[in-house]
């Protein structure tokens, strides 16, 4: 069966218009991609790598990741944000190769073909986030960094991401997240171990309200980073 989910790809697909508008729903995704890709290019040197962006959207992270030099495949399975992403390029000139396929299946066709494999903001709406996992470990080559965003389940989490973030600063629609979705530091841990990856960094992302600034440090309470190597 397909790892995904019919209503968030339905979800996603009707705001796929609205991808690339900073002031949109997808503020946040434009306030934290440098971020996130300035950590991603600082741990592998983007620059002529051959990347996967899994779960890529509208292109965020993968025309940022190309502008940087890496040669980018982003993948998604809803159909209206690739072809969002795939206008975007004609006005921002990048070149990403989008292709509408599941990493499952793409793990299947192309098994260790990328230097890089990242994954964020993606496992949280998955049906099987273990299975994506996996197959995103199946992608990288050996000794090849894999990296993924989440969020901690917990009751910070769903304070601030749900109650905060969707119904009292409104920075996402609401129905965004579904708390019993969201994952634990040790269970991403567990399952990237499971698939053959060695976890080598954990990072937080926090949000000042006051300010309006994203900022990574040592809080995994609410949204976090995982970074890993795919074992030999």
């Amino acid at each position: 069966m397909l790892n995904a989910d019919p209503s968030e790809l339905q979800k996603f697909g009707d705001l796929a218009h609205r991808w690339w508008d900073p002031n949109s729903e997808f503020k946040p995704l434009h306030d934290i991609n440098p971020l996130r890709l300035g950590w991603i290019d600082r741990c592998v040197g983007l620059r002529g790598k051959r990347v996967l962006d899994v779960g890529c959207g509208g292109g965020l992270l993968s025309e940022g990741m190309a502008a940087l030099g890496a040669e980018v495949t982003g993948i998604d399975l809803s159909e209206k944000p690739l072809g969002v992403a795939r206008l975007h390029l004609l006005e921002s000139g990048q070149k990403v190769d989008y292709r509408q396929i599941s990493a499952e299946a793409l793990a299947e066709q192309m098994p260790g073909a990328f230097d890089t494999v990242t994954c964020l903001e993606m496992l949280e709406h998955v049906p099987n986030p273990s299975s994506t996992i996996t197959a995103c470990a199946r992608l990288v080559k050996p000794g090849g960094q894999v990296f993924f965003s989440t969020l901690n389940r917990n009751p910070k989490a769903y304070l601030f991401a749900v109650i905060g973030a969707e119904y009292l600063l409104k920075l996402l629609p609401k129905g965004t997240h579904d708390y019993a979705k969201f994952i634990k530091p040790s269970e991403l841990t567990r399952w990237a171990k499971m698939g053959n990856l060695e976890p080598q960094e954990i990072l937080g992302m926090s949000y000042n309200p006051l300010t309006r600034d994203y900022s990574l440090g040592r809080d995994t309470s609410v949204n976090y980073l995982l970074r890993a190597q795919r074992n030999a």
